[in-house]
Order: structure tokens, then sequence, then C-alpha cells
């Protein structure tokens, strides 16, 4: 197909189906279309970029993208129109990648669900009673309903992984300082990942390479070559040691997620992979004050840009509310969660040494429905934005690379999302385990019924 084919098909099922979903908030079709009518231009006089040229992707509404809206999903930012590119924008058009539109997320990346009071709440294409996750959520949903091909989001406690799983699609969260940061409005600096979702596992390989690498206009890029990951993939697997955790991951789990994860572990096993448990114990207690860390900073980003309490009436209620919250952390309390993050850390490094990687849920819920403040667990009452955080957030607070493949359904249709982490900066064998588990089942194949 040429790009102006792909492209025609992709804005199709905008029109059809984002008056539902609500997964963009900016798309502009006559000069996607005129993009792709370029690169198809350059194409057939053999000017190839490469596997992204004339493909359109998607980019989470917080990324800025010159002379094109960027709201952050906020009241605050609904006029402001960039005169720069974010790193990553420039790397994709570098590519010859087309960007399709800008998608919706919670307001400032600020949440786990995606109901924006200013522009909307996405729903989930398996289900449009049900969340599809956040802040990623309009990211997630696009490519899930085939709206996008791939989508760019961020991650800061899940925001990739939780709305991936939830959506039935992949999501990667790279290591910190492997892809840039720069030109993204944060949430919380030390935690802010960016990352692709997309259908397949292959797919985000291909985007990873296309986004990753140093860039000195973020003081947390590191200087590390960029693997082919999408080349990776087609070696051979080996005999990979696969870690089980002994604390936390298993604990509180919808009785239907760990059917679905208990069966990718066994999949695994088949595909000739050695399992063992291996011991995080400070995983636990780092929760809480990582959390008040993340409201510090991100209380600190919106004061320092003028944001907040000056324009505190503007805000959603949820978000002025954590801001407020962030507002009273004490300096004691944020060194405090630095210091367990070392001992987390530490904790993976031990367990590293004895397996390639670490298999988990991603979140131990299906799907919640739309504006529910809390689920029951086997038993255990818990909030659905602690729920969805829960799995999620070691894995920023660590800085490891995580990913997020699907890995079966509820009884009601429902996507289930397994997790898997792996070495700093080895995305490399994170992405063959994937492709791997994704080679050897179907559940990348099925489309929500909902579109």
């Amino acid at each position: 197909m040429s790009p102006a084919e792909v492209v025609s098909a992709v804005l199709e099922r905008i029109q059809e189906l984002n008056c539902r979903l609500n997964a963009y908030i900016y798309v502009n079709p006559d000069e996607v279309q005129r993009k792709a009518r370029e690169a198809e231009h350059e194409i057939i006089h053999g000017r190839y970029r490469g596997p992204l040229h004339g493909i359109p992707i998607a980019l989470k509404d917080n990324i800025l993208t010159a002379r094109i809206p960027t709201t952050a999903g906020s009241r605050i930012l609904k006029d402001f129109v960039p005169t720069k590119n974010a790193f990553v924008v420039d790397r994709l058009r570098r590519a010859g990648a087309i960007l399709i539109g800008k998608t919706n997320l919670s307001e400032f990346s600020y949440g786990a669900t995606t109901n924006n009071v200013h522009f909307g709440p996405t729903l989930n294409p398996w289900d449009t009673q049900r969340s599809p996750g956040g802040s990623s959520g309009g990211s997630a949903a696009a490519v899930a309903a085939c709206m996008a091909t791939a989508s760019l989001g961020t991650d800061t406690g899940g925001s990739i992984r939780i709305p991936s799983a939830l959506c039935g699609v992949v999501g990667l969260k790279p290591t910190f300082g492997r892809v840039s940061r720069y030109g993204v409005v944060p949430l919380a600096a030390s935690f802010d990942h960016v990352g692709a979702l997309a259908r397949t596992v292959l797919d985000v390989a291909i985007v990873l390479r296309a986004i990753a690498g140093y860039d000195s206009l973020d003081e947390g890029s590191v200087r590390k070559p960029v693997p082919n990951y999408a080349k990776a993939l087609k070696k051979c697997l080996g005999r990979p040691r696969l870690g089980l955790p002994k604390q936390y991951y298993f604990e509180v789990l919808d009785e239907e997620i760990r059917t679905a994860i208990d069966a990718a572990i066994k999949c695994f096993q088949k595909l000739g992979a050695f399992l063992q448990e291996v011991s995080l114990p400070h995983v636990a207690e780092s929760s809480e004050p990582n959390t008040q860390a993340a409201f510090a900073e991100a209380t600190s980003y919106h004061q320092l840009s003028g944001y907040f309490p000056a324009r505190a009436d503007e805000y959603g209620q949820d978000v002025r509310e954590r801001l407020e919250i962030g507002a009273k952390v004490l300096a004691t309390d944020y060194l405090k969660a630095f210091a367990i993050a070392k001992s987390v850390r530490k904790d993976f490094e031990d367990a590293f040494a004895s397996v390639d990687a670490i298999l988990a849920p991603t979140v131990p819920i299906p799907a919640p429905r739309m504006r529910v403040k809390a689920v029951e667990i086997d038993s255990h009452v818990e909030p659905v934005r602690s729920a969805l955080i829960r799995l999620n957030r070691p894995q920023n607070v660590t800085g490891l690379p995580a990913i997020t493949v699907p890995c079966g359904f509820t009884r009601t249709g429902l996507p289930i999302g397994l997790q898997i982490i792996g070495r700093a900066f080895d995305e490399t064998t994170v992405l063959r385990l994937a492709h791997a588990y994704e080679e050897a089942t179907q559940w990348h194949f099925l489309r929500p019924c909902e579109t």
C-alpha cells in the first residue's frame, strides 16, 4: 500500500470512530494527506527513509509539536501552539513518519483513566462503558481501534503500560534516559519516560529505534548505542532465565488476571525458559514514599510555570487536589523516597544476577467501569487509581525497561496484559521475550468488538 492509501484508511477510521471513542483531541486531515503525498513522491523517487516512511503515527497531546496545538489535556494550555518540536517528534519526522494527530489524555498526564473533564473522556474500544486506562488512554484506544498504526505516550507511574494492557495492545516504557523527554510537558521529571504503543512487538521495536538516542537538551539522557531492535527479534530466543517475584506483584490479583498470567508463564516454559522465584523485599515499602515524591515534583512544575495556585480554578478537581497535596510534601519525605528507591534498585540488580527478565501482571484488574472510584479485588477494596498504578510504579522508580503484551481476555471479553521487566538499557531482551510470546499466541490478532 502507498502512504496515501494507508493514511486515507486511518483517517476513515478516525472519522468513523472518534466521535464515539474520543481518542483524538486534534487531527488535520488536509495536512496529513499532503504529507502522505510527499512521502509517496519521495519513496517513488528512491528517497526511502526506512520502515516508518509514510506511516501514520499519533502523539499523546503532552508532546510538543511546532505550529500544532499542544494542550496537555488541560484548559490552561488549550490555546498553546509551540514553536518547536519535542526531540521525539523531530526523530519521527526524520524517519519519514506522518503525524496523524494528537491524542486525548488525563489532564497534565495526572491520572490513570483518561476521564478528562476538559476534552471529555476517552472510552475503551473493547467496551465503551469502561475506561481505557491512562494517562495515555487516547493513544492506546487509537491503536487498538486501528485509528493509528502506532502512537507515542508518556509513562510516570504506568501511563503507557496501563492503557496498553486495558486496550489489548503492546506498550513499552524504555529505560530512563534511553528516549529524550525534551519538549514533553512533564508530570514528575524523576519518573517520566517516553515510549511507544502499537499492535505488535515488532512495530514497537521499529518505533523505539527511531526515537531513541542521546539528547544534550535532556539532563537525564544517557549516551548509549541504539541497537537495531527489529533485527534482534529474529535471533533465537535460547533458554532464557525468567524470574517470578515472591513479593508484591502476585499478592492481590483479580482471579481472571491470575489465571491468564499463569497460562502465559506456562507458555514461556514450553518455549524453553527456566523459571525461578526472585526476591524484591523493598518494593512494597517504596510505593507511598515515591507517590509523595511524584506529587511534590508535579506541584513544583506547576508552581514554577506560574499555573498553580494562580490559576487553580482552571484545573479539574482531581488534579487540583493532587497539586495541593504535593505542596505539603516535606523535604525529608521527598528525600526518603529516593533513599528507598536505591534499595528497590538493589533488589532488582540482585534479581538480575540470576535471571534475564522478570514476569508480572501489568495491572491487577480488568478495565474498570467509567467513573467507578474503587474496586474489590479478592475481598480487598482498593481505589481504582491505586490498583492501576500499583504494579507499574516500581519500574518508574527504578527506571528499568518494561513492556506489556496481551496475554488473554476475561470472560466478558476484556484484555489482560503480561508485563516483562528487564535490566537497564536491555530493551533488546525485553522485546525478544515479548515477541517470542506473541509469536506463540494469537491474542494480538484480535480486534475490539466495539469497532
